[in-house]
């Protein structure tokens, strides 16, 4: 990936793009940009948290391992979205241990600039704070999406925020282990398939870990679309 695409895509994740713009070029060009083959780890529980990280391509799990040896999945995150924020800046061991599930892109900004700038301009810590309040309200959004939207709206919403495109054709790279996105999508793995399914009749076509998507635009639709319009139709 070019670096000045990954510049871009760091810029416009929910952390960086709350940040008063004369800082973000200098966290940038203090971060540490790495590249991760599918089940590469990035840090594992009980490490010393030092950094942010950013997604910029690809898949991350967050998961932990209880004491009889069975792994469970805490999170997934993809381009744009960030994680680890709360224990770098607290200097604290990661809870979780972190894994690429596809090749992926990430950003990793030294929690030590960060703190720095912090004390230096206090607007970063107004900054921070804001773009923990965004998250809260997506993270509220995500459960009034569980009551008001069908699974199949889910997962084209799913979609739609995975795409660069605002009308026509595009392709989305998923990760190739389905379970993944269901847990995200708080849904059974059979629920995702039949979701998959219903969403064929919309133009979407799943094959391994890509979704083909014919119309953005029939697409979101789709999402948007009330439930309860299909009690009504004659």
């Amino acid at each position: 990936m070019a670096y000045e695409l990954q510049k871009s895509i760091a810029r416009n994740s929910l952390l960086i793009r709350s940040l008063p713009e004369k800082h973000v070029e200098h966290l940038l060009s203090n971060a540490i940009w790495r590249h991760y083959e599918r089940g590469e780890t990035l840090f594992l529980q009980d490490e010393e948290a030092t950094a942010i990280h950013i997604v910029l391509e690809g898949w991350v799990k967050l998961f932990r391992m209880s004491p009889t040896g069975s792994e469970a999945v805490v999170s997934v995150f993809t381009r744009g979205e960030s994680f680890g924020e709360a224990v770098a800046l607290r200097g604290m061991p990661y809870p979780v241990s972190a894994e690429a599930v596809t090749p992926c892109e990430v950003m990793h900004i030294p929690a030590s600039v960060f703190t720095s700038l912090m004390r230096q301009d206090p607007d970063i810590c107004i900054s921070v704070l804001a773009s923990t309040f965004t998250h809260l309200h997506s993270l509220v959004e995500q459960l009034e999406q569980l009551k008001a939207q069908t699974g199949a709206q889910r997962v084209a919403e799913f979609l739609l925020n995975l795409t660069d495109c605002e009308t026509g054709e595009c392709d989305v790279t998923l990760p190739y282990d389905k379970v993944l996105i269901a847990g995200r999508l708080g849904m059974k793995p059979e629920s995702l398939s039949r979701a998959f399914a219903r969403l064929k009749t919309v133009g979407v076509k799943v094959k391994k870990n890509h979704a083909e998507i014919e119309d953005i635009e029939v697409l979101r639709h789709y999402a948007e679309a009330d439930p309860a319009d299909s009690w009504s139709k004659p």
